[in-house]
């Protein structure tokens, strides 16, 4: 009986094991239900959602949704280009249809609730991983709070309805099974394999988890550390398993649809796609003029500082110096640098915290998040209003009364949401520059809007009939004054111009 009771109460002390009897147990599970570190985690899940009901803002939402819808209804994988007229029939590597699927059975369940249900979700899964990574490190429920806010700030340039969310979710629950196998449950490792053979079919960000795995792996072998590193004593049954792990996760990638092909896409995006790269901004590199810019040069500051004082160890330097590298090159990188350096900046802890016993004013609090995300969770109005603030809904319900005739060039951020909501009108182009890359049209056009080629050239040569650009743009203040175009509606966001086939356009008659 004595011994009984020592192990009911040192499973009550140690929080493994609740104590015997139905109330004990009931008072346990409050106790952990109403604690400290949950309410606090309660409060970065609130300030999560409230962020993505706000977000229902990326414009390649609507071709995702597009084809995602196209899937459901066939149970097939698109090949091809089949949404605009410059890369039709082009071979096309839908290298997120996955994501898409689950994008839009959001969509179809909801409407736009649910896709920033979706967002809110995903972006909610991602932050608490990197909470209970900065828990382990610190245990300190406000040091981990910290350190997820901290992610969150970097992500909030990718917490919105695309894709990309589901790979940042992926690699942080990847950092987050690495750790439960560092501190000896191996077996979490065999989760790897599967989560990759999801991963690249949902987003071209599985190469950067491969990675992760590798560095583990590879500092596995440097037992004694260097300088003033801290030395980490791996196992040699974790080293194995991190060996077999990595080999069994780079086999598991081809497990998809499109074999060998969808395993190079990501390296054809870096390697070969200059249009892409050059042109999009979010693979420009950080600028000096935004704030994220110097929280990011900051946080590279405090990891020299940690590394100096001999608080990380090699495996946490080289991760933190492969995410830096890559982040000076593309701002879209922010979200990856956030998710790798708050774990580390956890290690700028307070000790072990005492613990705040006080389970009423710890459900108050979670009581409330949860009160909040409720109450502000957007009317149908709302989202309604968030649409047509960023999409030329009324330039597409004036085309579909007037129905003009011929080809369109479109503003590259309405490509999207033409295919969504004009299926009936092939696009010049939209969000998927990959295939307009391959083809050259995403050069040709990104010329034809900055104005450094002649402007009759471009529409002369595709035999363009109408334009709807946005309102403000360099292109658009250069159309009134090319013979032959005409203004035939113009909006707060959007402006409409018609060729006049009664004038003649060619390059002999315009000199």
């Amino acid at each position: 009986m004595e011994s009984q009771l020592t192990a009911a109460t040192a499973g009550t002390d140690s929080g493994s094991l609740p104590p015997l009897g139905w109330r004990s147990r009931f008072a346990w599970l409050l106790n952990h239900l109403f604690s400290y570190p949950a309410a606090l985690a309660t409060g970065l899940v609130a300030i999560t959602s409230l962020t993505a009901f706000t977000r229902l803002e990326d414009p390649d939402l609507w071709w995702h949704l597009r084809i995602g819808e196209a899937m459901w209804n066939t149970h097939k994988i698109p090949v091809f280009d089949t949404f605009s007229f410059t890369a039709q029939g082009h071979p096309w590597i839908d290298h997120e249809w996955l994501s898409e699927l689950s994008l839009f059975a959001a969509y179809r369940l909801a409407g736009y609730s649910g896709l920033v249900v979706w967002v809110a979700l995903f972006g909610s899964l991602t932050y608490l991983a990197i909470y209970l990574l900065c828990w382990r490190t610190s245990r300190n429920a406000l040091v981990s709070l910290r350190g997820g806010i901290i992610a969150f700030c970097f992500g909030s340039v990718g917490l919105s309805t695309r894709p990309l969310l589901i790979g940042h979710l992926l690699l942080a629950a990847e950092m987050v099974v690495l750790e439960l196998a560092r501190t000896g449950r191996t077996r979490w490792l065999w989760l790897l394999p599967p989560m990759f053979a999801v991963w690249i079919n949902c987003h071209g960000t599985w190469p950067f988890g491969l990675a992760v795995l590798g560095i583990y792996f590879i500092c596995s072998f440097f037992k004694s550390g260097f300088g003033r590193l801290v030395q980490e004593n791996v196992g040699v049954g974790l080293q194995r398993s991190l060996g077999l792990v990595l080999a069994a996760c780079a086999a598991a990638v081809f497990l998809n649809p499109f074999g060998y092909r969808l395993v190079l896409y990501p390296f054809n995006l870096l390697l070969t796609q200059r249009a892409n790269l050059n042109n999009v901004q979010e693979w420009f590199p950080p600028s000096l003029t935004e704030g994220n810019t110097f929280v990011m040069l900051a946080v590279m500051g405090g990891v020299l500082l940690l590394a100096a004082h001999g608080r990380l160890s090699l495996r946490e330097v080289v991760l933190v110096c492969l995410v830096s590298v890559m982040v000076l090159q593309h701002r879209r990188m922010l979200f990856v640098f956030g998710l790798l350096t708050a774990p580390v900046l956890s290690h700028y802890g307070w000790g072990r915290e005492r613990k705040r016993a006080n389970p009423l004013a710890n459900a108050v609090v979670i009581i409330g998040c949860v009160a909040a995300i409720i109450w502000f969770f957007p009317s149908k109005r709302n989202l309604q209003a968030q649409v047509e603030g960023r999409n030329p809904v009324e330039a597409v319900r004036y085309i579909r009364q007037t129905r003009p005739e011929g080809r369109m060039l479109n503003e590259y951020r309405f490509g999207g949401y033409l295919i969504w909501t004009l299926p009936e009108t092939k696009v010049f182009l939209d969000g998927r520059t990959d295939i307009y890359d391959w083809t050259g049209v995403l050069d040709e056009y990104v010329r034809w809007a900055n104005l450094t080629d002649d402007p009759t050239a471009l529409l002369n040569k595709y035999h363009i009939e109408f334009c709807l650009l946005y309102r403000t743009s360099a292109a658009a203040r250069m159309m009134p004054y090319l013979p032959g175009w005409k203004k035939a509606h113009e909006d707060a966001l959007s402006v409409l111009f018609i060729r006049d086939n009664r004038v003649n356009t060619s390059p002999a008659s315009i000199q």
